[in-house]
C-alpha cells in the first residue's frame, strides 16, 4: 500500500489548497482505482467448504427420501 503524505506549506497555503493538493496526489498515485477494484471482490470457496456443502446437500436429500418413504412428506411430482 502506498502512503500519501502532504504537509502544509509555511503560512502561504490555506486549507482548501491543501485539500486540493491532497486529492490531486491521491488521484495520481493510483490508490483509488485499486481500492475500488478490490472492493467487491469475493474469495474463491475452499475445497473444504465445497465438500461440506456437498455433504450437507447429500444428507438433506437422503433425509427427504426417507421421509417420503415413511409417508411423512408428500412426493412432489413437479420436481
Amino acid at each position: 500500500m502506498i502512503n500519501v503524505e502532504i504537509t502544509k506549506n509555511n503560512g502561504a497555503e490555506n486549507d482548501m489548497n491543501l485539500i486540493r493538493r491532497f486529492t490531486k496526489k491521491i488521484r495520481n498515485s493510483g490508490i483509488l482505482p485499486r481500492v475500488r477494484s478490490i472492493r467487491y471482490h469475493n474469495r474463491k470457496t475452499s475445497k473444504y467448504v465445497k465438500k461440506q456443502e456437498t455433504l450437507k446437500s447429500i444428507s438433506k436429500k437422503a433425509e427427504i427420501q426417507r421421509l417420503i418413504k415413511l409417508g411423512k412428506m408428500p412426493e412432489n411430482k413437479l420436481r
